[in-house]
């Protein structure tokens, strides 16, 4: 194996009062990384560039070497939940989401993250059954409150999101109003389909808001996954970079997409279901045994030349304000997880570590701050532990995100 490329997501943050002044990255005890930070050199990265507030799709697109503004998330989502499509089929990337009525407010656009599994294919599966369309679609609940659509036939992609925050492609605003699907264009397809977009909302909303299992929610004190948001609508697979030779630990919807595009083999498991209301639980229960499955990739590929882990759990506590589950699930990566990588790292594996955009805490969103960044194989610089403030004043300096494995020298 000659590297490991490793993203720990919404890795980046700022000072937190609960951490006494310090980032989560800052107060964790991460001896194996802060070991790759001082053998090797940090930096800043900017996964797409200055000023952009990066989705998770453009920015690991953008780290794999890529121009991010090709990327194509509904479509990715789609290839990774083991849906086929063919050009002209409109994806798009969902939530089931809390509504105050149609058109409202939206009040959780993640429905309070207590949905269970067995809700979420109870809800789905009378959606697949009873939304009627002109064409054919298919409605897949993938991980917690996530899902894909896909609809099928010869449709533009031309068109808004219904999911508030995101406004347009790759720009996260905190706004809570719910917009119907428009088009961006005046051609007649694309009108066709965001009025189809918004009619697969509506009919999907009678079902859902007065549905057993919305009202068992609701009588427990849960908030009802009674809309369905959709976003980031793609009708064709980009075409990225092929990483011939890398294997790709992935277990998230857009993850095993991008790797599966990029031309990666993938090392996947079935994420624990949510059995009950508490998603940290889950959160933690996923991470673990994404930890597990990794050092088990690791060690059965060794034939690969590169190997690439995208841990998703961190990214979660940044979105909710929870800086010390943040610390800790740095923490629990590191003991579990780099101990490993830095006995590769001593035989002569090239490493990278970063992620793929900071989600501040205080913030709760995805900010255009730069990443911290270990590149391990290029020799030292003065550096001593891998947090923002050491990586600030690292040789590596501030650097793109598509111009990383290649400064790395992952080739």
């Amino acid at each position: 194996m000659k590297g490991v490329f490793v993203i720990i997501d919404g890795l980046g943050d700022m000072p937190c009062k609960e951490l006494d002044g310090k980032t989560p990255l800052e107060a964790a005890e991460t001896p194996n990384m802060d070991w790759l930070a001082k053998h090797g050199r940090q930096g800043l990265v900017y996964p797409v560039n200055e000023n952009y507030v990066p989705e998770s799709d453009t920015a690991v697109v953008s780290l794999l070497g890529n121009n991010p503004f090709i990327s194509s998330r509904g479509v990715f989502e789609a290839i990774g939940s083991g849906i086929e499509i063919n050009r002209g089929d409109l994806c798009l990337r969902t939530n089931f989401a809390t509504i105050s009525g149609l058109p409202g407010k939206i009040i959780d656009r993640r429905a309070g993250r207590t949905l269970t599994r067995k809700e979420s294919e109870v809800l789905a599966a009378e959606i697949n059954k009873n939304v009627k369309l002109p064409c054919k679609f298919v409605f897949k609940p993938t991980v917690q409150h996530r899902g894909v659509l896909v609809l099928r036939g010869g449709l533009s992609d031309n068109i808004t999101n219904t999911d508030s925050a995101y406004q347009t492609k790759g720009k996260f605003f905190l706004k809570d109003e719910f917009n119907y699907s428009q088009a961006e264009d005046e051609e007649e397809n694309t009108e066709y389909s965001a009025n189809l977009v918004n009619e697969f909302i509506e009919q999907s909303y009678k079902i859902l808001d007065k549905h057993p299992v919305n009202l068992e929610r609701k009588r427990k004190g849960l908030l009802p996954a009674n809309v369905i948001l959709t976003r980031d609508a793609g009708i064709e697979i980009p075409k990225l970079k092929r990483h011939i030779g890398w294997v790709a630990l992935a277990y998230m919807p857009l993850e095993i997409g991008i790797a599966k595009v990029s031309g990666m083999e993938i090392c996947s498991f079935q994420y624990p279901k949510m059995e009950g209301y508490d998603v940290y639980e889950n959160l933690y229960a996923g991470l673990n045994l994404a930890i597990s499955e990794a050092r088990k990739c690791l060690a059965g590929n060794k034939e690969h030349s590169y190997f690439y882990i995208h841990f998703k759990e961190t990214d979660v506590p940044g979105h909710d304000n929870r800086p010390l589950d943040k610390k800790k699930m740095i923490e629990i990566i590191d003991r579990d997880f780099f101990s490993d990588v830095k006995k590769l790292a001593e035989k002569g594996v090239k490493v990278v570590v970063t992620g793929d955009h900071s989600t501040p805490c205080s913030l709760k969103s995805h900010s255009s701050r730069p990443v911290p960044v270990i590149i391990y194989g290029l020799g030292p610089d003065h550096t001593e532990k891998f947090s923002e403030k050491e990586a600030g004043r690292g040789d590596l300096k501030r650097i793109y995100g598509r111009e990383l494995l290649e400064t790395a020298g992952f080739h």
